[in-house]
């Protein structure tokens, strides 16, 4: 089983699927915009820090590569965090440490101080903020939780539009120092977003529960239990290699229209096409993946939305002029976008509410390794051939590869749960909770009235959210 923590999702508790929960959603909605965003909105600065510090476009490259890599390589450190300290507190101070990276990064001296302050520290402290808020969002949501997976995503394209014009707008206004100090304010939204992850309360029990959850109280930093999983191993590597294609057209597609002869204003309005699409694509996907005869079904509906993204950017390989690039942004958008939305949603499906914190972690992790590759790699297959045809050629394959994985792998390598608990200390809990129960009913003496009020009230009790001193916001 996974860690018992302060706010984690107690056994018996039935997601609300609304009321504070959608608070919970507007809160991931805004630290998944941060967290994606971020790290491509501050490339406008680029150029003032080439002027600045007399650097190479390489070298300032490195911030947005830091952000990234900390986003993703701090997982397994995150997922410790969080099952040792609960997500609220881990969002306060991670809410924290972004603001305090950026307002920092705005008195440099020095492009490595910048490496340290926008890129690890602030990459850190959005890191802490984006685990956490996933894990909250699965603990709120359950019949609901594909629109609400779809819905967060949304996050990532709407600021991602947002963010790049402003950044302009503060370099021009006030230079590169007076735009990341502002933007460091901005970053203490994240405290804002973390204050409103309040913990589910479990139902009341009896004095012999009380017991045995008390003797469980142990905690694990990380659940390796995951590794057990077939599903895990399967998604782990079918995600690992997606990532290697997935993030390759939005970085080269703008230089692909320059080296067609296009003027940069018209090549970057590409991104602004893609992420326009990619606003509404998550949240109908979101929509969806929720239709009843579809859920059960999603890791499929994620295979054909990652075969779906792998085939437009082999047929944009093909674009000879800016129309067919438009049309191919249109149609890497919509896919993009149903991956955005799906990823989460399919792991959260596999490992279950306990074992997310630990199995998120150890993904990104895995992940962080073909986000470092997947781009440069690519950059020197066009520095050897010179054409773009055969980076949208790799990225599409990799693509379509780990679909294939996904969907192969699921049908012929993972076996279906079962409802019997999946280990002997689940099967010896469960076993102790219904003799503990059995006792208290034969010990206590009620009346009919008094029975009839209990069963009817208490199994269908939803999660209520904790409104004690030390957790109300």
């Amino acid at each position: 089983m996974g860690a018992v923590v302060v706010d984690d999702a107690p056994s018996g508790v039935k997601a609300p699927d609304g009321g504070w929960g959608w608070a919970v959603l507007f809160g991931g909605f805004v630290i998944t915009g941060f967290s994606y965003a971020f790290p491509k909105a501050v490339s406008v600065f680029f150029k003032e820090l080439i002027r600045e510090f007399g650097v190479g476009y390489s070298d300032t490259a490195w911030i947005s590569s830091i952000l990234l890599a900390m986003l993703y390589g701090t997982g397994p450190l995150c997922s410790m965090c969080v099952n040792w300290f609960g997500c609220r507190p881990v969002m306060l101070v991670g809410g924290l440490f972004a603001s305090l990276g950026m307002v920092t990064a705005s008195f440099c001296t020095s492009i490595i101080q910048i490496y340290l302050t926008a890129g690890v520290i602030t990459g850190l402290g959005l890191a802490l903020n984006f685990q956490p808020s996933l894990i909250m969002l699965n603990r709120y949501f359950d019949k609901r939780r594909p629109l609400a997976n779809g819905l967060a995503a949304a996050g990532s394209p709407v600021f991602l539009c947002t963010l790049s014009p402003l950044g302009q707008i503060l370099q021009h206004e006030y230079g590169w120092r007076g735009g990341f100090l502002i933007l460091g304010g901005m970053l203490l939204n994240c405290c804002v977003c973390g204050a409103l992850m309040r913990p589910l309360e479990p139902p009341k029990k009896s004095e012999a529960a009380k017991e045995l959850t008390e003797k469980k109280t142990k905690k694990k930093l990380l659940d390796f239990s995951v590794f057990k999983d077939g599903g895990f191993l399967v998604y782990t590597v079918a995600a690992s290699i997606m990532v290697l294609g997935l993030f390759v057209p939005p970085v080269f597609v703008v230089s692909y229209a320059k080296d067609l002869g296009y003027p940069d204003t018209k090549s970057a309005f590409l991104l602004s096409i893609l992420g326009f699409v990619d606003i509404f694509a998550r949240p109908i996907c979101g929509v969806i993946a929720g239709l009843k005869w579809v859920r059960p079904h999603c890791i499929y509906l994620f295979s054909f939305a990652m075969i779906f993204n792998g085939f437009t950017d082999l047929m944009g390989s093909m674009s000879t002029n800016y129309g067919g690039l438009a049309v191919f942004c249109i149609f890497f958008g919509i896919s993009y976008g149903m991956v955005g939305a799906l990823q989460f949603e399919v792991l959260m499906a596999i490992v279950g509410t306990q074992k997310f914190s630990s199995a998120i972690g150890l993904v990104l992790l895995a992940e962080a390794v073909a986000v470092l590759i997947g781009p440069p790699s690519a950059g020197k297959l066009l520095d050897a051939t010179g054409r773009y045809m055969f980076v949208f050629i790799v990225a599409g394959v990799e693509v379509v590869t780990s679909a294939l994985v996904m969907a192969l792998g699921n049908v012929f390598c993972v076996k279906k749960k079962s409802e019997v608990p999946q280990t002997k200390e689940e099967a010896a809990e469960r076993e102790e909770l219904n003799k503990s129960e059995d006792k208290t009913h034969e010990d206590t003496k009620v009346d009919s009235i008094e029975v009839e009020q209990f069963l009817k009230d208490e199994p269908e009790k939803n999660g209520e959210v904790v409104t004690n001193p030390e957790t109300c916001v």
